[in-house]
């Protein structure tokens, strides 16, 4: 498989190609109880069930340039928020984004940026020497699980995702309805990492329609500095590739410096600018 052109303007990517990644990583949310919608000049992902913004939020933004325009087609965006009861959100990309300066728009209208991140795409293949896992340590890999199977994988898989990213105990009961409906879809693989039968680590991926979408890898404090993220995020790379996408890609948030540090190393890149996470604070 040819990997993106790492010499060449955003990879070689062309403008198609971006709005599908943005678009892309949207669709692999969309649970039942989400879903998204292509309004033409933007994709919304929404949740019936969820008021966080994360998944209540605009993508893929392509609006016109021209003042009265864009300030026409922001109200229409804002009513239509408004009328699912969801607070105005936009996931904006610089350079890709359009218009150029679609944050300070934004900005100007009462958004403010509550922190993004990058995405990173692969660009090479990595070394293909992984460190080998620690004693006692195996890596399950579960797609197309039985309706039996279910329940007790999403329960395992929302205890180590919520102590490896600090997810309240509270939310652990959605945790598991959200990752036992993910899990019935043919396109999610997850993996785990157990060590002498104890779950520690994880990393998902979301394959489908020629790209793969890598999540959520992550290990319990506990269990950390001994290479099991490393470990994942190449068998999620390599796995992805051996199922024939032609994109693989993550998205990482900004502040975290180790975790970009590791996906450089294993032939990620940053794929343009830090992206702005724009929610609506006040009224225009």
């Amino acid at each position: 498989m040819a990997v993106p052109d790492p010499t060449a303007p955003w990879f070689g990517l062309d403008s198609e190609t971006l709005r599908f990644l943005e678009v892309h990583q949207a669709r692999a949310l969309a649970i039942p109880g989400r879903g998204w919608r292509d309004l033409g000049d933007a994709v919304m992902l929404y949740s019936v069930q969820e008021e966080d913004p994360f998944f209540n939020r605009l993508v893929g933004v392509r609006w016109p340039s021209d003042r009265a325009a864009f300030d026409a087609r922001l109200d229409e965006v804002c009513e239509l928020f408004a009328a699912l009861q969801r607070t105005p959100h936009v996931w904006a990309i610089p350079g890709l984004s359009e218009p150029h300066d679609l944050i300070g728009r934004l900005a100007a209208r009462g958004f403010s940026d509550r922190g993004g991140g990058f995405d990173m795409v692969l660009v090479r293949e990595s070394d293909p020497a992984t460190p080998p896992l620690p004693d006692g340590a195996v890596v399950e890999h579960w797609n197309r699980l039985t309706d039996a199977e279910i329940p007790g994988r999403a329960d395992v898989l929302a205890r180590v995702v919520a102590e490896s990213f600090e997810v309240p105990m509270e939310r652990h009961a959605n945790l598991v309805r959200e990752i036992g409906l993910t899990l019935g879809r043919p396109d999610f693989h997850a993996y785990v990492v157990a060590i002498d039968g104890e779950p520690v680590a994880t990393g998902q991926r979301y394959t489908f329609d020629g790209a793969s979408y890598l999540s959520s890898i992550g290990t319990r404090p506990k269990w950390r500095g001994r290479g099991l993220a490393e470990h994942l995020t190449r068998r999620l790379a390599a796995d992805s590739l051996g199922d024939g996408v032609r994109l693989v890609y993550l998205g990482v948030y900004a502040d975290n410096a180790a975790a970009i540090k590791l996906y450089e190393k294993l032939g990620f890149a940053i794929l343009g600018g830090r992206s702005a996470d724009m929610l609506q604070i006040r009224s225009k």
